[in-house]
């Protein structure tokens, strides 16, 4: 090979790396997903993807006698105005509802693309922290903020559909809100359902890890055996206790290396490749959280 193809080839190999690292650092958004939307059982659906560019979160909805329930709101008004396509060639009946399981842009951002006047259900916290986001990047729809708010538990029928919504204790947020559906064993779950992360948790948002253990529990107790997932697919009462009990154990080891004098980078050495370090919306990955809990209490 000559000397100027291999000085091309090594360009190109750095600059492949640069980029993928740049990428990786900035948590750049997959690409583009079409929307998908899958029928669960009965008259509820999970979607997944929509709009262009990162769609946000996963969402979920309810046919009911006179209306539509929709669980979260997607990313972008782009992708929610593909799942409000979707769900009116579905059926002719409005969307009355729409339930936040917790404040993340990539979970209520779609807000703007829906009409005004309807019903918003989340946890108290929730809407404040939508309120607080007000003027920052990635700011909630400040003219869609909640209209009803609950503490731990508000169970109603809408629409003719039984909902129960929980809230246990500050967990991935401080707001975080599960769906669940009792005559269809169905829960909405969020990020707290998602398995694709290692117990991720804002602590810039008032999340803390013996809340998310907390809320896990809660959730696993459930009379259910259908999980929507915040992102990935759908769970299984088998995989969120799985996923508990290696939370529960990694907390442990941290909180005996806390106490053994480690340092923060020598507890970090100690993680398995599914735990990632950050994550986006600038949370740590979960061993700083656990051990910048630990040492404030110390």
């Amino acid at each position: 090979m000559r000397n100027e193809q291999r000085f091309a080839l090594c360009f190109f190999v750095l600059a492949f790396v640069s980029v993928a690292a740049v990428s990786v650092a900035a948590q750049v958004p997959p690409p583009t997903q079409p929307l998908s939307v899958k029928l669960i059982k009965n008259d509820v659906y999970w979607t997944q993807g929509g709009g262009t560019g990162f769609a946000g979160g996963n969402t979920g909805f309810v046919v009911g006698k006179d209306g539509v329930i929709v669980f979260d709101a997607k990313m972008t008004p782009d992708a929610a105005k593909d799942m409000l396509a979707a769900i009116a060639k579905i059926t002719p009946k409005p969307v009355t509802t729409v339930v936040l399981s917790h404040s993340d842009a990539d979970h209520v951002n779609g807000l703007a693309a829906f009409p005004a006047g309807l019903t918003i259900i989340a946890q108290e916290n929730c809407k404040r922290e939508m309120e607080e986001s007000k003027g920052s990047p990635n700011a909630a729809p400040q003219d869609h903020l909640p209209t009803k708010t609950f503490d731990k538990e508000l169970n109603m029928t809408i629409n003719g559909v039984r909902i129960q919504f929980l809230h246990w204790a500050p967990a991935h947020t401080s707001g975080d809100l599960v769906m669940f559906l009792p005559d269809d064993k169905i829960v909405f779950g969020g990020d707290m359902v998602d398995l694709t992360q290692f117990g991720y948790v804002h602590a810039q948002k008032g999340g803390t890890t013996t809340g998310w253990i907390e809320t896990v529990k809660g959730i696993v107790a459930l009379n259910a055996d259908t999980f929507v997932s915040g992102h990935g697919g759908l769970e299984t009462k088998a995989s969120l206790k799985t996923r508990l009990a290696a939370v529960e154990a990694r907390r442990a080891k941290i909180e005996q290396m806390v106490a053994a004098g480690k340092s923060l980078q020598e507890i970090k050495a100690t993680a398995g490749p599914e735990e990632p370090q950050s994550g986006p919306f600038g949370s740590p990955g979960f061993t700083e959280v656990v051990y910048n809990e630990l040492k404030k209490k110390s």
